[in-house]
């Protein structure tokens, strides 16, 4: 690890003008590639104090060994030369976005002196046509075999092509009326660029000139009783509105457009783009990629725009983007558009209308996109087996933890506290075994901690005691495996049991809870709730299971009993499970304390009443208006009510009397007091914003 302060530009040694910055390694290579509008400031931002900087940035600058800078007149240079150095030099720790898919386009290459229209992927080659991308390669030639019927541009290859020419006889489309046949000079080469363009200028959008061609055309053969020539108009004209019909209508004013949205987490982003030309979605394509250095939804936008248009010109780049956050600062971006297409290009958020809707239909495929390369990430045994070892390697185990159980804790300002338990069986997650407790305040019988209050340190000690002391009382009753005690059972499970083969079972052959051992135990929080759950192990005696914890703010790995946090590269498939690990523990405490904070918000005196159901508590409810009255009425008073007897009506006056009156509650989405009403919905949405 290289110190920055060893390869610092000495004060007054930087430029403050416009520029690109590149860091090396040891080795000489390009690790990262910048800009900036001045080189002195964004230089200097990164040679200060190390605990100021972000994560990423500081892997990177003790990661390299020189930096290095080259001058340029404005902004819009700078953007160029960092596209193209990043091209060149594959930096580690920029941002790279790597296709999801390798997208067909329609391409129709006009570079030929017979122009052929085909289906190309890759590299873009100049002098070629392209329209796209489109999701599938049969979407395209189902879309080239309507439109042959009025544009037959020649689709052979060349060496079909040449074949036909030296035997002087056409495939078989040029028979069927699908190909004008300019192998054996049916049309000469100037028509059939003609006929190409024509094909072009329909792919582009320019739809109402051809169609109200072809109709008057086929009124004219009408008129001159040329019934079958007005047919095959008639047909054509068909073939064209299907064609158009396979890309839906999306922005009214014929707009081109392209729309992109951003869909991130801590680790990763998804970008999704939809190519609208004359107000038709004509493609769509995607990209994910790692966030390896601290990037905002703006920059994640200005690569995604390099990336789109770095090597395009002219009508490839269209005359509007709508994007989801501006990068900062704009103008250089905007400028550089401009000139990729050569015209103005408007660079701009969609605030409202047909666009912002379209916008927010991009954004969801892009979360949809993300989800899914999770889902593929996760589901992949190459890469969970992967992940597994890179764990076992950074924690210093033995063997990989086929078996993770992570813990995490979720209060409301210190009311409510819970904690869950999530495992990981081989990468995957099992959720017949996951198990949730309410915190109690005692281990056993041991009372480890007094009084209401925020204490997750406390709360981990407790549940990670009552999880291990569950599992060696299994193995002292028989042992190996016995049936658990009653107390401290699972308040839920996600799923229904699993049946695995070769876990510990009961006589009926159901599975054994608690009574599985995990390899690793994953925590919720930094040193002290690690330092927490090492203890609890002590004390029992465990001495074969790995506790590590996993911190949210920076996703540092630490170890009990080490100063400094183990860093785990930020594309590292190890990181990324244990961080799966982590969220699945935070979603399933959250859900639970939710779910009991509810329960506790609802509750009323009226629930321990012997004999009263829910029917005659809500009578009377009604017929009081709440429960402030219900508990100033009298006896005979309580007995008006339908269905309550003098019994029933003195049971409640008894329990009411003795229930002391609860705090009035506030929704603190209005600041209305409401009192014994219950909660609205709008107070428990406001203090979601509190909870952990």
């Amino acid at each position: 690890m290289a110190d920055p302060s060893s390869y610092r530009p000495k004060p007054g040694q930087i430029p403050d003008s416009p520029g690109v910055y590149k860091f090396r390694d040891e080795h000489g290579r390009v690790i990262y590639v910048g800009k900036a509008k001045s080189l002195r400031q964004r230089l200097a931002s990164y040679f200060q104090d190390l605990a100021g900087l972000h994560p990423r940035t500081r892997t990177m600058v003790t990661t390299a060994a020189a930096v290095e800078w080259t001058v340029v007149s404005t902004e819009v240079e700078a953007l160029q030369l960092e596209y193209t150095w990043i091209k060149e030099f594959d930096p580690r720790f920029n941002v790279k976005y790597r296709d999801d898919k390798s997208y067909p386009y329609l391409a129709v290459t006009l570079n030929e002196e017979f122009p052929r229209v085909q289906v190309m992927r890759g590299a873009k080659k100049k002098g070629v046509r392209y329209f796209g991308p489109y999701g599938h390669a049969w979407a395209i030639r189902e879309t080239v075999d309507l439109m042959l019927r009025v544009f037959p541009v020649r689709t052979c290859s060349a060496g079909v092509f040449k074949r036909s020419a030296q035997i002087g006889r056409p495939c078989l489309l040029g028979y069927i009326g699908k190909c004008s046949a300019p192998c054996v000079e049916r049309i000469s080469a100037g028509d059939h660029r003609e006929l190409a363009e024509e094909f072009c200028d329909f792919m582009a959008g320019r739809t109402g000139a051809y169609l109200r061609r072809l109709e008057r055309q086929m009124q004219e053969a009408a008129e001159e009783m040329e019934y079958e020539r007005a047919a095959r108009l008639r047909d054509d004209m068909g073939a064209l509105k299907r064609a158009m019909e396979k890309s839906a209508v999306v922005l009214a004013d014929a707009t081109d457009a392209d729309l992109i949205a951003v869909a991130e987490d801590e680790l990763e982003a998804a970008v999704q783009i939809f190519h609208v030309r004359g107000g038709r979605v004509r493609g769509q394509r995607g990209w994910v990629t790692d966030k390896v250095e601290a990037v905002t939804t703006g920059d994640l936008v200005e690569h995604a725009l390099q990336q789109l248009y770095g090597e395009e010109q002219g009508d490839a780049v269209p005359k509007e983007v709508l994007v989801p956050a501006l990068p900062e600062p704009v103008e250089p971006v905007a400028q550089w558009l401009s000139h990729r297409r050569g015209s103005q290009v408007s660079l701009r958020i969609p605030q409202r209308g047909d666009k912002k809707d379209l916008m927010a239909t991009v954004g969801r495929n892009a979360q949809q996109a993300l989800a899914l390369h999770k889902t593929k990430r996760a589901s992949d045994l190459t890469t969970r087996s992967r992940a597994l070892e890179e764990i076992a390697e950074a924690l210093g185990l033995d063997s990989v933890p086929l078996r993770i159980e992570c813990f995490d804790i979720s209060h409301l300002q210190g009311d409510d506290v819970v904690a869950s338990m999530v495992v990981f069986e081989d990468g995957l997650a099992r959720k017949s075994e996951y198990r949730r407790f309410q915190i109690k305040g005692r281990v056993g019988d041991e009372q480890v901690w007094h009084g209401q209050g925020q204490d997750d340190v406390r709360s981990m000690h407790e549940v990670t005691a009552r999880r291990f002391r569950r599992y060696l009382q299994e193995k002292q009753r028989s042992g190996e495996w016995t049936e658990e005690p009653a107390e401290d059972a699972p308040v839920e499970a996600d799923g229904p049991p699993d049946l695995g083969a070769g876990r510990p079972v009961d006589e009926d052959g159901r599975p054994k809870r608690f009574a599985y051992p995990p390899q690793l135990v994953v925590v919720d929080g930094g040193a002290p709730q690690v330092a927490a759950a090492r203890r609890a192990l002590d004390e029992l005696g465990i001495d074969d299971v790995a506790v590590c914890g996993l911190a949210k703010r920076l996703e540092e790995v630490w170890l009990p009993g080490e100063d400094d946090p183990v860093v785990l590269p930020r594309s590292s498939e190890g990181l990324y499970l244990l961080q799966r690990v982590r969220d699945e523990a935070h979603r399933f405490a959250l859900r639970y304390q939710r779910t009991k904070r509810g329960k506790r918000l609802k509750a009323s005196p009226l629930d321990a009443v012997a004999g009263l159901g829910d029917t005659r508590r809500q009578a009377l409810l009604k017929h009081f208006g709440s429960l402030k009255k219900l508990r100033a009425a009298t006896v005979d008073e309580i007995c008006e009510v339908p269905g309550v007897g003098r019994k029933t009506a003195e049971t409640v006056v008894a329990a009411l009397a003795g229930a002391a009156p609860s705090a009035p509650v506030v929704n603190t989405a209005t600041g209305e007091i409401i009192e014994d009403d219950g909660a609205p919905p709008a107070a428990l949405s406001a203090e979601r914003g509190q909870e952990r």
